[in-house]
Order: C-alpha cells, then sequence, then structure tokens
C-alpha cells in the first residue's frame, strides 16, 4: 500500500509537470512574438531578454519531449535534481526578464501599440515565471525515490546560482561594446566575467552528474581553488572597471550629465554611463557571494584536515 501510494503520487506530480511545462510553452511562446514584433534590436537588454525568452522555449519543450517518451531513465545523471535546477534557475530567468525588460526599454516608450505589446510581453514572462515557481515546489514535493542527490538546495549550489545568475544580469550590459572597446583592460574585466560563469556553469554540471569523484583531488579543494580563481579574477574586475570607466585620469567620466548619451532622456535604452554603473554594482555583488562561496570551501577544507589522523 505505501509503495502504491508513493508511485501515485510520483505519478500525479509527473503530470503537473508536464502540465506546467505546456503553460510555459505558451507563455514564453507568446511573450517571444510580441518582443520580436517590435523594432527594439538595437537595445542590448531587450535583445537578451529575447534570447532568454528563447532559450526557456526550446529547454523546456526538450524537457516535456523528455518526460513524455519517458526518456530520463536513459541519463546517468539525477533526473529529478536536473528538473529542480532546471526550474530554479529558468523562473530566477524570467522574473529578471520581467524586471529588466520594463525598466530598460518599457518606461523609455510613449503611449502606442507598441507599449501595449511590450506590457503583454512583460506579464506573459511573469506568468512564465510563476509557472516554474510552481514546478519547483511541485518537484520539491516528488517522493524521495532516488531521484535527488541532495546536491540541489544545498548551500554551495545556492551560491553557485547566485553567481551565475548575477553573471547572466550583467552580460546583457557588457554585449554593448562601446562600454570596453577602447581599452584592453576594459576587455579583460568582459573576460573575467565570461570565465567564471562558464565555471559556474561546468561545477554545477559537474556536480549533477556526480563526476566530482572522478577528480585527481578531492571535491572540497576542487571547489576552493575555482572560488579562490574566481574572487581574485573578480577583484581584478572590481578594481579596472570603475577606475577606467569613472576615473578622469584613466579617460573614465566621472559625472552622468557629462555623458552625451544621458542628456536625452527620451532614447528608448539606458544611457552609457548608467550601464557602467551597473555593471560596477553587479561585480561588487557577485564578489560578495564568491567570497561567501569561497569561505564556505576554505571551511570545508580546514574540517576536512583536521580530521585526517596525525602523523605519528
Amino acid at each position: 500500500m505505501p509503495g502504491s501510494n508513493l508511485g501515485s503520487s510520483a505519478t500525479t506530480t509527473r503530470i503537473l509537470v508536464k502540465v506546467t511545462c505546456m503553460t510555459i510553452l505558451l507563455s514564453t511562446s507568446v511573450a517571444i512574438s510580441l518582443v520580436g514584433s517590435l523594432d527594439s534590436w538595437t537595445v542590448p537588454t531587450s535583445n537578451w531578454s529575447f534570447v532568454i525568452l528563447c532559450f526557456c522555449f526550446v529547454l523546456t519543450f526538450i524537457i516535456l519531449i523528455i518526460e513524455s517518451l519517458a526518456l530520463q531513465y536513459c541519463f546517468s545523471f539525477s533526473w529529478g535534481d536536473f528538473l529542480l535546477c532546471h526550474a530554479c534557475y529558468l523562473a530566477l530567468f524570467c522574473l529578471f526578464v520581467s524586471i529588466i525588460y520594463p525598466t530598460t526599454y518599457v518606461q523609455f516608450l510613449f503611449y502606442s501599440p507598441s507599449w501595449d505589446h511590450a506590457i503583454a510581453a512583460t506579464v506573459f514572462c511573469f506568468i512564465s515565471t510563476m509557472a516554474y515557481a510552481t514546478e519547483a515546489i511541485w518537484i520539491l514535493g516528488w517522493p524521495q525515490t532516488g531521484d535527488f542527490t541532495g546536491y540541489i538546495g544545498s548551500l554551495p549550489f545556492l551560491l553557485k546560482m547566485l553567481e551565475t545568475l548575477v553573471a547572466c544580469v550583467i552580460l546583457p550590459f557588457i554585449s554593448n561594446p562601446s562600454l570596453y572597446m577602447d581599452h584592453p583592460l576594459l576587455v579583460s574585466c568582459v573576460a573575467v566575467h565570461s570565465i567564471c560563469f562558464f565555471l559556474g556553469i561546468v561545477t554545477i554540471l559537474l556536480n549533477l552528474a556526480d563526476c566530482e569523484n572522478r577528480l585527481p583531488i578531492s571535491s572540497s579543494v576542487f571547489h576552493l581553488v575555482l572560488s579562490l580563481l574566481s574572487v581574485l579574477l573578480y577583484i581584478g574586475a572590481l578594481v579596472l572597471w570603475p577606475l577606467y570607466q569613472f576615473d578622469q585620469k584613466f579617460g573614465g567620466q566621472p559625472e552622468r550629465l557629462r555623458d552625451v548619451s544621458c542628456q536625452h532622456r527620451l532614447t528608448n535604452y539606458l544611457c552609457i554611463w548608467d550601464q557602467r554603473l551597473a555593471v560596477a554594482i553587479l561585480t561588487a555583488i557577485n564578489l560578495l557571494i564568491y567570497v561567501a562561496d569561497l569561505v564556505y570551501w576554505a571551511r570545508q577544507v580546514s574540517v576536512g584536515t583536521e580530521d585526517q589522523p596525525g602523523d605519528s
């Protein structure tokens, strides 16, 4: 009886996940159509919003096919962890679009059919956010049948998810080449964000695939080295970016009013100075998250060392 109840509950949850996926596909497809119909291809944040929505649609469509054909049993990694990771990440991505898209694009539009389309796109994007959040809640209530490894929901995963999420928020702003192409050190700052984001994604995938035990060093030391490298890179970016963007001695623009792009309020995008400031603030925020990650893994390595038997 308990086993049948467990199986019935798992089946119900999978059905609910499929229904949520179809709701997400509908809402994201409408949002993609609305965003794509607007003449906003010169606005970096609008382009990134379009890309994120397309990514959400494609990945959710693939997951729906896998669930419908019961192909998840063909994978060696934890499917439950992957589904929960997918729902959490894409909920945050859609929430990011729901906030960034209206604040960096919609607010600069006059009331017109384009304004109505942009507002509707924001609404459907928020619906996708709620659907992904609901899916994550349902998956968290999934009966413990071996679908989870315990990594999702742990502090290391939450920190890594925050790091990569903040990096995703930074990417639309640094997609404007005019922010950094005048100086190679600013280009290196962009490289830092890209490298750390890539390392974060690889780390999550290694954990989901349970491949960390195959590394030549212990898992704690591996994470400690990556965290230390990321902290050092971010410290460099946090110093160089404001120095060359806002210090007049290094060709920066210290005052917002002197930026020509900020003098025309009716432009339909954030001015260059605001984008530079956004990158600086987000870099500082991500550095704090990386420091917390570093402290966590330093403690793990320290505890692991103390637990080792002493030399005779």
